[in-house]
C-alpha cells in the first residue's frame, strides 16, 4: 500500500485508490467496488472493509479516490454499505487496511451494475499488502 493509505487507527488518512476500468459492457450505470482483507476472515468477502458505487458511462471510466472512515462521499459516488469492522476498528464507511503493518493482503471485486442493478460484469483487482 502507498505510505498513509492505511486506517487513522495506525497513523494514516486512507483513501479508496483511484482506478481506472474499461471493457465495461454497454448498459452499465454503476461501478460497485466491495473492498476486502484476504488475510483476515471477518472482512475477506462481500466488502468486508465497505462496498462503494461510482456512476459511469461509456466503456472506461476513472474512478475518483474517495476519502475512507467517512459516510460523506462526493458527488456521483455512493456508499452502497459500510465495513463490517467492529470494536475499536469500527468506523462509518470504507475502511482503509488496517491491519497494523501485519502484511495483509487486500483486494477489491469490481461489478459493473445496469440501473435496476444488474450484474453485468464484474473482475477482480489485488490492491496491495499492509
Amino acid at each position: 500500500m502507498p505510505s498513509g493509505q492505511h486506517c487513522s487507527k495506525f497513523g494514516g488518512h486512507g483513501a479508496t485508490p483511484g482506478l481506472t476500468v474499461g471493457g465495461i459492457p454497454g448498459g452499465t450505470t454503476e461501478i460497485q467496488v466491495e473492498f476486502n482483507d484476504a488475510s483476515y476472515a471477518p472482512l475477506s468477502s462481500n466488502g468486508g472493509h465497505g462496498k462503494v458505487a461510482f456512476t459511469v458511462s461509456g466503456s472506461t471510466a476513472t474512478l475518483p479516490s474517495v476519502p475512507g472512515e467517512t459516510a460523506t462521499m462526493p458527488s456521483g459516488v455512493r456508499l452502497v454499505s459500510k465495513n463490517r469492522a467492529q470494536g475499536d476498528f469500527a468506523v462509518p464507511g470504507y475502511l482503509p487496511p488496517c491491519s497494523g503493518g501485519a502484511g495483509n493482503t487486500y483486494f477489491a471485486v469490481l461489478k459493473a451494475l445496469d440501473s435496476q442493478g444488474k450484474v453485468l460484469g464484474s473482475g477482480r483487482i489485488t490492491l496491495g499488502t499492509y
